[in-house]
């Protein structure tokens, strides 16, 4: 996964908890032992990340599936 996760839609967000806009930033994603780095859109205040439903249903689906059947 990389910076293309992150759309310009998707910095439109506004962290509700924070009331600042999302910003790209890099995060650890982490599933079945595996850790991956990748850029998603995140609150520079409270580290909220944003997880869009076509990046979930889409390439982390892949990458789920990918690692179910090693």
């Amino acid at each position: 996964m990389k910076a293309e996760n992150v759309s310009p839609e998707d910095l439109q967000w506004v962290c509700r908890k924070c009331n600042r806009p999302l910003e790209a930033g890099t995060v650890s994603v982490e599933y079945m032992g595996n850790q991956f780095t990748t850029e998603l859109p995140t609150c520079p205040g409270c580290g909220f990340v944003l997880i869009s439903e076509s990046l979930a249903l889409g390439k982390m689906a892949e990458v789920e599936q990918i690692l179910e059947d090693k």
